[in-house]
């Protein structure tokens, strides 16, 4: 009888037990859909509109609706590409500041409605939420509250123009996962013809309470974003990245939308902020926002990429990556290949997480429902935390055996609040423990790279925090190296620098025109080349003996006893792509120092966001004296306004000791530009 009544008396004494209570939410929290924005993380921005065809970034809002006509229009191809490459929304700009509308607006004339693409009978908006919902992204919408075109803008009539326009938007298209307010208003305009500088009080002109109580009326679920939220905030610049310390909280009533201490005072959020309105960190995939074909070769490699995302998404922040869609209508090839690339990366860094196999334990435990275990079993809802009183914490991992990784992410349980102001991780070495890494706030996710480590147990130690840690999960992850080749850079004096793509990387190169092996050169630091030669390096990863592609980059004489003919042009000559040199007679001159036997030269246009003075035709002429010139070269730079990348030109073998480039002609009639001359000696 004891036998059997044992085991029950057991069961009934657990049941008993008095159930632990979680701890009390450190303020602010998220609201629900709050919550579920976060765990999209990441999604995309289509700029696509009158821009599109004027060439513009902004457009002045004169523009005729005849513009707008793509020849294949495919919002179904946007949707897949970024299904594809793991995004999980759009977000379109139904109107941008030039005020051309994407829709069949009643209130404007300046739409597609009275464009030729599909004679006028289009609307793009529902086109691109129908397509969203086929490949299972949520849909948002972009609306510029400046508007230089319409003729009330600055008045009272425009806000009523204004939300009736967002009523169209958000009443006729499904579910708005997230509402974009621009923060640009104010300034220079058509406004219907006037011609004229306008200016509003960011603050009040457009009445934002009563302009978000419309939002949540007909979008309960949509989540509202401006500089300063209400619900989710700007990051506070235009490269993607986050800050390494990121607090959700923000003190939200101090901030207004186009406030210009915003990026500096508050983007980053604040420990003792009063709401909660977590960053969006918004970068385009080229350096503009909307389709320039003179940026078809500056599409993002997937090295940054990836930098954007660990300090993005990396460090409690969402990311929105831009697609400028071309004039077809279709997001360009170069684009689609980086971010598919980009995707797959992603996915192969976290494909395997070492810690959910792991033994863990901690230094001390809430409670039944609060063990350590929670973090491994990929359940955001279940935690590990401590009892209340404290504000430090360690969780052990033990692999069972020497591991090696070079990732960890942590979560914090937000519905709580955000907690963690600092932490480290660190390995087991011996009797002590050696630090890895360390951070500061963690947030919906932050994640840390480091070059890899082999250990059998490390631990996470919560240093300092707000108040309890809690946490939802702890990974541990391996990523493969970025196996890309090697970037080069040279200074005037000569000296190359090579830099691996990632960290555990070794580098070989040869000068011969040979492909490097591991039985070349290995790199170490920067190297003298003076003359003429071929430079040929990849990247290995010593662990797996794998390879990259290899970097050719044919060199030439080293700069380093050239002159320009002014201190200005110094820059045309500074081995720096980013700087350029403008002549205001067309004209750049250069001592090389000696008397040099050349067969050609190279013409690199500026590289800036905004282009000028690119030259189209030219002539080149050299000199042994600086006083008597030669012409050894005429002719045009084809195609270099829709392809701004370094012209080559050669002609038989001739002697200068100096040289001459001029522009007969530039693409814009502006003066003459140049981000750098080089010459060819063989």
């Amino acid at each position: 009888m004891k036998k059997i009544l044992w085991p029950a008396l057991l069961l009934i004494l657990t049941f008993c037990q008095e159930k632990v209570a979680p701890p009390a939410p450190v303020l602010p929290v998220p609201d629900a859909k709050q919550i579920a924005w976060q765990e999209l993380e990441y999604y995309g921005f289509v700029h696509f509109n009158m821009n599109t065809f004027s060439d513009r970034e902004w457009g002045f809002g004169d523009e005729k609706p005849e513009m707008f006509n793509p020849t294949d229009l495919q919002p179904r191809q946007w949707a897949q590409v970024a299904a594809e490459a793991g995004m999980k929304g759009l977000i379109i700009t139904a109107k941008h500041h030039d005020g051309f509308v994407l829709w069949p607006s009643a209130y404007t004339e300046h739409s597609i409605k009275n464009s030729p693409w599909k004679d006028g009978k289009g609307d793009l908006i529902k086109e691109l939420a129908e397509a969203c919902k086929e490949y299972g992204l949520k849909f948002g919408i972009y609306y510029s509250p400046w508007d230089r075109n319409h003729p009330d803008y600055g008045k009272p009539e425009y806000i009523t123009y204004m939300r009736n326009q967002l009523t169209e938007l958000l009443s006729n298209y499904g579910d708005i996962f997230e509402v974009w307010f621009d923060g640009a208003n104010g300034g220079d305009g058509y406004y219907g013809g006037a011609n004229e500088a306008r200016k509003v009080d960011k603050l009040t002109y457009y009445d934002w309470p009563n302009t978000y109580k419309l939002v949540r009326e007909l979008q309960p679920g949509a989540m509202l974003f401006s500089d300063g939220g209400p619900d989710v905030r700007w990051v506070g610049n235009e490269h993607g990245f986050a800050y390494e310390t990121t607090w959700s909280n923000l003190m939200r009533d101090s901030v207004y939308a186009g406030m210009p201490e915003y990026p500096e005072k508050y983007a980053s959020g604040q420990e003792n902020g009063t709401h909660w309105v977590p960053a969006e960190a918004d970068v385009s995939i080229r350096p503009g926002w909307y389709y320039h074909k003179y940026e078809d070769h500056k599409v993002r490699s997937l090295e940054q990429l990836l930098e954007i995302y660990y300090k993005s998404i990396g460090r409690n922040s969402s990311l929105l990556i831009n697609f400028p869609v071309d004039t077809r209508g279709l997001i360009h090839e170069n684009d689609v290949e980086a971010i598919l690339k980009f995707g797959e990366k992603v996915k192969e860094d976290f494909a395997v997480n070492l810690a959910a196999q792991a033994s863990v334990s901690a230094d001390e435990e809430r409670g039944a429902g609060y063990e350590a275990e929670n973090i491994q079993d990929e359940n955001y809802e279940s935690y590990w935390t401590i009892p209340d009183g404290g504000k430090t914490g360690e969780i052990t991992i033990d692999f069972g055996r020497e591991t090696t990784f070079n990732r960890l992410l942590i979560q914090e349980y937000t519905p709580l609040g955000q907690r963690v102001k600092a932490f480290v991780l660190e390995k087991e070495s011996g009797e002590t423990w050696e630090k890895i890494a360390e951070g500061t706030t963690v947030g919906h996710k932050r994640i840390l790279r480091f070059p890899d480590v082999t250990a059998t147990k490390v631990r996470v130690r919560f240093t300092d925090g707000k108040d309890i840690p809690v946490i939802s999960e702890i990974g541990i992850y391996n990523a493969p190296k970025l196996l890309l080749p090697p970037s080069y850079s040279r200074a005037t004096t000569g000296d190359v620098s090579l830099s691996a793509p990632d960290e555990g990387l070794e580098i070989y190169y040869t000068v011969d025109g040979s492909e490097p092996s591991v039985a070349s050169q290995q790199y170490s630091e920067p190297f003298q080349i003076e003359q003429a030669s071929t430079l040929q390096a990849i990247s290995i990863d010593p662990a797996t003996g794998k390879k990259s592609e290899s970097l050719r980059i044919d060199v030439d004489l080293a700069k380093s006893k050239w002159v320009g003919s002014t201190e200005k042009s110094a820059k045309a000559i500074d081995e720096n792509a980013g700087s350029y040199f403008t002549s205001e007679n067309n004209i750049l001159t250069v001592d090389l120092g000696e008397s040099v036997s050349l067969k050609g030269f190279t013409y690199l246009p500026m590289q800036g966001r905004y282009p000028s003075g690119f030259i189209t035709n030219f002539a080149f002429e050299v000199s042994e004296n600086g006083t008597s010139w030669k012409q050894v070269a005429s002719g045009e730079f084809s195609n270099i306004v829709n392809s701004p990348i370094e012209q080559t030109i050669r002609f038989d073998a001739v002697n200068a000791h100096f040289i001459r480039l001029k522009a007969t002609k530039t693409a814009d009639g502006n003066p003459a530009t140049f981000a750098e001359v080089g010459v060819l000696t063989k």
